[in-house]
């Protein structure tokens, strides 16, 4: 292999762990001034250090790859779109930002981001769109926003919590076809806690005076199970979603409620599909989507989601992307176990099978899709429908998409009879159209950034907005 030089990444990690350089020695058996030089690329990370890393931090090895970047890359290039398009920055400078100083890149990320919203915000008051009483100048961001960030940062895999989730279905006998029953078992033997049938709105609804979860007549087993599950986490594992939520969020914040509520969701999905033979099944049926659902009796978007949390130290199961979207490109959902980005701006790749999933509902669509830094990624694609039951009700259809690095593809069912060795199988997808950097395609639905716009009203071409040569660029 190539020499990889991390220093950043390393020593970025070893701090988000709280550990000084002489601990992660002692973990990693090497002396604390090899370190030192290692975390200032005085010397590259060798594969036993390596492997070692990732035992320590639970992280996948292309957490140290120059790919780790492309995520933080395109977070700048979105975040301060303008200013480098003023500017002309090369993307060459932004990766080695991103590389050198990553700190620094999600600084002015931040900064970005504050004065985008700022600028959104102080249009809407001189179209006349005035700002309520007490609100801000300034919006922060979204609390959804930052529970994804929150999600993101630790790979769509919280360690301690899938513990504990596994070690409670051993417990109380967790099995296929039996997790309502058992389920039903430990909330009244533990918590005094009796199931009611709901008909009104609710899809769940726990009245804490009389110990009561009303789940509500319209939930198929697998969503009850689900509630159910969701409910055990909050009677038995308060003190760890406290912990999970307060590392990053202050109490009393919307943001520290909806990742109380994140993670006793990722406790649920833990305990109704313990991790070791989840993986195992997995494995076994080499990642069929449809198979697991018909082995656990849970939806299909269960299965997917805690498909992208197999990332145990020592008992990975395939780093997968995880997202969801609507018919209008709205991301209600996105998670990753990679460094795949998705765009926060909405204006995702229209070229992307996520969306080729609505012209044919119901059946799973499979896309070899290649980024424009040529990483190439297998996407399996489906839509999902949710009615509230009644004729004429209104109800809802998303797509669902899981991906991962073509390394990868060949544990999968899905990839049989592809072609994955040949480049001009992919299909070249971007970022969004604001940030992408593929100037010929055809497909573009906004003008590329930093480039001037070649207009010609005596010809036209299949590309939506082709660019002028730029005149540095001539001999």
């Amino acid at each position: 292999m190539g020499r990889t030089y991390a220093g950043a990444r390393l020593r970025r990690l070893r701090e988000e762990r709280r550990m000084s350089q002489a601990e992660l020695a002692r973990a990693l058996a090497i002396s604390p001034s090899y370190l030192n030089q290692m975390e200032h690329d005085s010397r590259p990370l060798t594969v036993p250090v390596l492997l070692r890393l990732t035992e320590t931090f639970g992280v996948d090895p292309g957490f140290f790859s120059e790919r780790d970047t492309t995520r933080l890359v395109a977070d700048l290039r979105e975040a301060l779109a303008g200013e480098l398009a003023e500017a002309r920055v090369a993307p060459s400078d932004l990766a080695e930002l991103a590389s050198k100083m990553p700190a620094v890149a999600r600084v002015l990320v931040d900064l970005g981001r504050r004065n985008q919203a700022l600028a959104e915000r102080v249009s809407g008051t001189a179209d006349g769109r005035e700002r309520g009483p007490g609100r801000s100048a300034g919006p922060p961001r979204s609390p959804h926003e930052e529970i994804r960030d929150f999600f993101y940062r630790r790979q769509n895999y919280l360690d301690a919590t899938d513990l504990a989730a596994e070690e409670l279905a051993a417990t109380i006998g967790i099995r296929p076809g039996e997790v309502v029953g058992a389920l039903s078992a430990r909330l009244a033997d533990a918590h005094g806690v009796r199931l009611s049938t709901d008909t009104g709105e609710h899809l769940h609804h726990y009245d804490g005076s009389t110990r009561t979860l009303h789940l509500s007549s319209r939930l198929r087993p697998g969503q009850r199970a689900f509630r159910m599950a969701t409910q055990l986490a909050l009677l038995e594992y308060g003190d760890g979603l406290d912990q999970e939520a307060g590392g990053d969020f202050a109490p009393g914040t919307a943001a520290h409620a909806l990742a109380r509520i994140g993670v006793a969701n990722y406790f649920a999905a833990a305990l109704i599909l313990p991790y070791r033979a989840f993986h195992t099944a997995a494995e076994e049926v080499r990642y069929d989507i449809e198979r697991l659902t018909d082995r656990y009796g849970v939806g299909y978007e269960t299965v997917c989601h805690r498909l992208s949390t197999l990332q145990r130290p020592r008992l990975r199961g395939v780093p997968f992307s995880f997202v969801r979207v609507d018919r209008a490109g709205n991301m209600s959902k996105r998670q990753s176990a990679t460094g795949f980005h998705f765009s926060r701006g909405g204006g995702t790749c229209p070229l992307w099978n996520v969306y080729e999933a609505f012209a044919s509902p119901g059946r799973i669509d499979v896309q070899v899709a290649e980024m424009p830094d040529r990483q190439r990624y297998l996407w399996i694609a489906r839509t999902i429908t949710r009615h509230r039951g009644g004729w004429g009700e209104p109800g809802k259809t998303y797509a669902v998409g899981l991906g991962c690095e073509l390394r990868h593809a060949g544990r999968l069912v899905y990839s049989d009879g592809l072609d994955l060795g040949s480049g001009s199988a992919a299909t070249p997808i971007g970022m969004g159209c604001r940030v992408c950097e593929r100037l010929d395609c055809p497909q573009r639905a906004a003008p590329a950034l930093g480039h001037r716009l070649d207009v010609d009203e005596n010809r036209s071409t299949f590309v939506p907005y082709p660019v002028a040569p730029d005149p540095a660029d001539r001999p």
